[in-house]
């Protein structure tokens, strides 16, 4: 019994109560996915794009818009070097 009152105190849980019971809340990604309150990620909706976060209102999990875009870790292609110098192939 200590176990279960030990994960309901866990912060990954919601702090919402229905009835007197834990009510475990979270919102959903594009492929329903899980997302726990407070994460952020990228969503395309209409055509844009914009990054969110997982929030609670009125007891109901929702997506925040918390800026427009969304970071990328992905390279951009680039034109090659005008001019460049040959490179050697026996280096």
């Amino acid at each position: 019994m200590a176990l279960a009152a030990q994960s309901f105190a866990d912060p990954s849980f919601a702090d919402q109560t229905i009835g007197g019971q834990q009510i475990d809340c979270y919102c959903t990604d594009s492929t329903g996915g899980r997302v726990e309150l407070g994460e952020s990620i990228c969503l395309q909706v209409g055509g844009r794009m914009f990054t969110a976060q997982c929030q609670m209102s009125l007891n109901v999990p929702m997506w925040r818009e918390t800026s427009d875009g969304c970071l990328s870790s992905q390279l951009q292609p680039r034109e090659p070097a005008q001019n460049a110098p040959p490179v050697d192939a026996k280096i």
